[in-house]
């Protein structure tokens, strides 16, 4: 086969069902919305990522919270059909054999993009080997190199064989697929017949690589003890890496692709600034992310739009013309939506709900930094709060890592609050929080919060996912809400807008709004005095709201404007000669 796609996108998970377990969360899922983007825009793009025959985890939680985590079972050729090419990679000296499957994701006119799902549980590998696409984010430091050899390596192998020899563009979705560079740079020396690696060289790679970073959090960046890399990497390699000088004590995969990619860009405006900050004196961008319309649009409100809106799905900017659906459509078809998630809530939890009461919704990756606990530091204020402003309910859905045990605690607070609460306020948390969940809590609660510590969310998507479905946010001013917060007209902001200026590491003081003290104030009286008294005392006002939430954030926070401003700055942009 010869292809002559041009494009070639590198992530280690890709979520595009929920059935297929191949992601854990934000990352994957923003990866297959940017692939459902460029098959809508007919871009020629091919994707690769690992198969993950296990998934990430399934998620279990007792009645304390306590979270326990079972393997994913799915049969992978129920979904994917085996493409017809073999590569091999070495790993600690040893050939370890790679098949990929191979799925698309089709645009309603027909266009696809392959996906390729790397594998390496074949008969010909040791039984340890099979193993190494088996868990997402899953083994050790040594399991999760090994796993970066076959997917960056690898992955670049396998569409060689494949027959894809006209790709321009490698984009890097994190660091994860950085060797990636090495195998193009060994490629380029090989064709060239160079032994060493020459300034022109490198310049080549560069100008063929785009690198998005995703997180200002260090533990979002891998680093690899020089010991395991020289012990794990084949001697090309490794000869490479310290030829370009891309290793100290220690492999960091994000200063490899830094090094090697000519364009290099954070995931929102305030991303952007964080990591010019902490990667000088590296020039890097900003395309904050989107999502896709017709993936995350529900039903009910997908039939309104299209009454309304003809081809919004082919261009969302005309979103903008929900402003002119009647406020009752609108009502309506939220409390319709509301309904199915609260029926949802029951059949999962056996919490009740009512469709009447302010229903919160909170679901994302649970970690320390995202504070998922924060609405509840003062219970008696909650309390009082839900008795004098009126009912509140809340739902909230998300998975720690199996090795974050700070992660698994705060589940267990939020348990905690809720049988506090019991005579008060509901509470339902969700368990194991995938793409299905996800669709029915941002198109179904009242209000979509989000706590962050600030500076360390890079963007966040699923507050554009639910402004897609007229759901404001109630947010601290970071990542993308910077950009799509106007107060009491898109959603409303908790605290003022300010970077922390002593970089991401230091806490902020207590007076500051971005400190934990003062962002919980914030948010218990903008729902006392602010967001309340309109839900319930001025609903017309408070669709308008939500209106809003679509024509402004829905409109334009898409994969559709996202992936056109990297076909101009990234993949487009004009070589440099030679």
């Amino acid at each position: 086969m010869s292809d002559p796609r041009s494009l070639a996108y590198f992530s280690m998970e890709i979520g595009h069902s929920a059935a297929m377990p191949t992601y854990s969360g934000g990352l994957g899922v923003l990866a297959g919305d940017t692939i459902s983007a460029a098959a809508d825009l007919r871009l020629p793009m091919v994707a690769v990522a690992l198969l993950h025959r296990k998934g990430y985890f399934r998620q279990g939680l007792d009645s304390s919270g306590g979270q326990t985590e079972e393997s994913e079972t799915w049969t992978v050729e129920e979904f994917l059909e085996e493409a017809p090419a073999r590569v091999t990679v070495s790993v600690e000296g040893r050939p370890v054999a790679i098949r990929a499957w191979q799925y698309k994701i089709s645009a309603p006119h027909g266009y696809t993009v392959p996906v390729y799902l790397l594998d390496t549980d074949l008969p010909a590998n040791s039984a340890w080997d099979r193993t190494l696409t088996d868990h997402l984010y899953g083994g050790d430091g040594h399991y999760r190199l090994c796993q970066e050899i076959v997917l960056g390596i690898g992955g670049v192998r396998i569409l060689r064989a494949l027959g894809y020899h006209h790709l321009d563009r490698f984009h890097i979705n994190e660091g994860h697929a950085a060797l990636l560079t090495l195998e193009l740079l060994l490629e380029r020396l090989q064709t060239a017949h160079h032994r060493e690696p020459t300034q022109g060289d490198v310049d080549a790679i560069r100008e063929r690589c785009v690198f998005t970073t995703h997180t200002p959090v260090p533990a979002g960046h891998d680093r690899f003890p020089m010991e395991d890399v020289a012990r794990v990497l084949e001697p090309p390699v490794l000869s490479l890496l310290r030829r370009l000088a891309c290793v100290d004590s220690s492999l960091n995969m994000t200063h490899l692709a830094l090094h090697l990619s000519g364009y290099v860009n954070g995931v929102s405006q305030r991303h952007g600034e964080v990591s010019r900050r902490l990667f000088s004196p590296h020039p890097i961008d900003a395309v904050t992310n989107g999502v896709h319309p017709r993936t995350w649009v529900a039903p009910l409100f997908r039939e309104l739009y299209n009454r309304y809106i003809p081809h919004w799905t082919e261009d969302s900017a005309v979103l903008r013309h929900v402003l002119r659906i009647p406020y009752h459509e609108v009502w309506s078809t939220h409390r319709q939506t509301k309904q199915r998630l609260l029926e949802f809530v029951k059949r999962q939890t056996g919490v009740e709900m009512d469709l009447n009461s302010f229903t919160i919704g909170f679901a994302r990756r649970t970690a320390a930094y995202k504070r998922a606990d924060l609405l509840f530091d003062d219970l008696e204020r909650l309390r009082h709060i839900h008795g004098s402003a009126g009912p509140i309910q809340l739902i909230y859905a998300g998975k720690a890592h199996p090795h974050d045990t700070g992660a698994k605690e705060i589940i267990r607070r939020v348990f905690h609050a809720r049988d506090q609460l019991r005579s008060d306020v509901r509470l339902a948390y969700l368990p194991n929080y995938d793409i299905d969940v996800c669709r029915l809590m941002t198109s179904g609660v009242d209000l979509w919060l989000n706590t962050p510590e600030p500076p360390l969310e890079a963007s966040g998507t699923s507050g554009m996912k639910a402004a897609l479905n007229g759901v404001p946010s109630l947010s601290v001013l970071d990542g993308w809400w910077v950009e799509g917060c106007i107060e009491g007209v898109t959603g409303w902001a908790i605290g003022h807008d300010r970077l922390c200026e002593r970089g991401v590491a230091e806490r902020v003081d207590a007076r500051e709004p971005g400190s934990r003290p003062a962002a919980a104030r914030f948010l218990y009286d903008k729902l006392e005095y602010i967001i309340l008294p309109m839900f319930y005392r001025d609903t017309p006002r408070y669709v308008d709201v939500m209106k809003h939430a679509v024509a402004i954030n829905g409109a334009y926070f898409s994969t559709h404007r996202m992936v056109q401003e990297y076909l101009v700055r990234a993949y487009y942009r004009r070589q440099t000669p030679g």
